[in-house]
């Protein structure tokens, strides 16, 4: 779609450059809909979110459509979806909560991009169903248990960025559920009893601290606002960011991921710290290959690209930080404010730009 607008960030990205990786990124998309890392490769629902929102910033709403429905179309009767495809194929049947929770974000995402009511119907059930998995899933503690056991019982194992990862997914589904006119009040208690574990309760989640996502994705979800989300960054700052390269994915490995660094910048960019923001997704540009697409990392010891591949996900975050920074799309704010339905503008339906003040915001439907 070339007369769509794309973001732009001056002295890092152009817009044309952006279209190159959100072509990048329809260009391993299956007929059916389908977006794997790259052609051939793996699937799962989580990643597969990532890139359809992608694709909608890209203007290229039919195949982020087909991305959904592919996904309402394979979803299981509990709400899951097994955690890996292959062609079309289940490989690993295991059902992830951080997988099933993720739709509603990109449903969100995807109804601020088009305001598609029909979208959002046509969608509705997978969500719900979902999520009510998701509530289902949660622990005495407040956090929610990773997977599902083989009896249908949650695995009272919790993961810190899963965790808030599905902090995100049921704001997200709270702003659908006000959208259709459909509450759900015991994902309102969930998300406030999650809120609490992530913000009080570093016990109740497994200890995966030499991991970058621990660090940052609490921020980028929302779950640390104010001043608790500055003194959360800078804490982890110097164990993960390397200048000029990136974040590390391992703190004690010298690992830079493209992925992790656009998720810093979108987190960064959400506590209103733009020009940081700026500075990470210009240094992991090092990954970007000719056709646009990312390579997933760089083992800088040894100047060597590892993984070997180019994965969607890769390339999405990149589209998903590029567009928070500059403010381009309608759905450039959902980082910043997932769930501020009260604030849509009357007369747009959509949030107001980023940067404006939206304190006099009014729901756009009831």
């Amino acid at each position: 779609m070339p007369d769509h607008p794309l973001p732009e960030v001056s002295g890092v990205l152009s817009a044309g450059q952006l279209r190159q990786t959100v072509a990048a990124i329809a260009a391993e998309q299956s007929a059916d809909g389908a977006i794997p890392w790259f052609r051939g490769g793996r699937l799962d629902a989580w990643d597969m979110v990532e890139a359809a929102m992608a694709l909608d910033v890209g203007g290229e709403h039919g195949r982020a459509l087909a991305a959904y429905e592919w996904l309402a179309g394979n979803q299981r009767p509990d709400g899951s979806w097994a955690s890996e495809y292959r062609d079309g194929r289940v490989v690993a049947p295991a059902a992830e909560s951080n997988h099933a929770g993720y739709l509603a974000v990109g449903v969100w995402h995807s109804w601020l991009s088009t305001a598609d009511d029909g979208l959002v119907d046509r969608l509705w059930p997978a969500v719900r169903r979902a999520l009510d998995l998701v509530t289902a899933m949660q622990l005495p503690t407040g956090a929610v248990g990773w997977a599902l056991r083989p009896d249908g019982s949650a695995d009272d194992t919790a993961l810190l960025t899963g965790n808030a990862s599905l902090y995100q997914s049921l704001r997200c589904g709270i702003a659908l559920a006000a959208l259709v006119d459909d509450p759900q009040p015991d994902w309102d208690l969930a998300v406030t009893d999650l809120g609490a574990a992530l913000r009080t309760r570093p016990d109740a989640f497994a200890d995966r601290s030499r991991w970058s996502m621990d660090w940052y994705y609490p921020v980028l979800a929302g779950a640390f606002p104010g001043p608790a989300a500055d003194e959360r960054l800078g804490a982890g700052w110097d164990t993960f960011v390397v200048p000029g390269l990136g974040v590390r994915c391992v703190a004690d490995r010298p690992w830079v991921t493209g992925a992790e660094t656009c998720e810093l910048a979108l987190a960064l960019a959400a506590v209103g710290r733009t020009g940081a923001a700026v500075e990470q997704l210009a240094a992991m540009q090092h990954l970007r290959a000719e056709d646009g697409s990312y390579w997933t990392g760089l083992v800088y010891a040894d100047d060597a690209r590892w993984p070997v591949e180019r994965t969607t996900w890769t390339a999405a975050a990149v589209v998903l930080a590029a567009d928070a920074i500059a403010g381009t799309s309608p759905a450039a704010t959902l980082f910043a404010d997932p769930g501020a339905l009260d604030r849509l503008d009357p007369a747009s339906g959509r949030p107001p730009p980023v940067g404006a003040d939206r304190s006099d915001g009014r729901q756009a439907r009831g």
